[in-house]
């Protein structure tokens, strides 16, 4: 099923686990991985709204530059 290991193997290996470390350590343990999973997602996704921000960032700076060089053109335009 699972290269090679069958449905019962992993019951076994369950059981095992569960008799070394108990359900009390267990489910922390399971707590502390989807805190950690929930905590990799949000720094994830807060970098990429970093990113989308300094990329419209970037557009808008272009845009300012593009319309204080025209306003500068106009200005000397009017000026001759």
């Amino acid at each position: 099923m699972f290269g090679g290991i069958s449905v019962w193997q992993l019951l076994i290996l369950l059981v095992v686990v569960i008799l070394i470390f108990g359900t009390k350590k267990l489910r922390t343990l399971g707590g502390d991985l989807g805190g950690a999973v929930k905590g990799f997602k949000k720094a994830m996704n807060t970098e990429e709204e970093k990113e989308q921000e300094k990329e419209t960032g970037k557009i808008s700076e272009q845009k300012q530059d593009a319309q204080f060089s025209e306003s500068v053109k106009k200005e000397d335009k009017n000026k001759s």
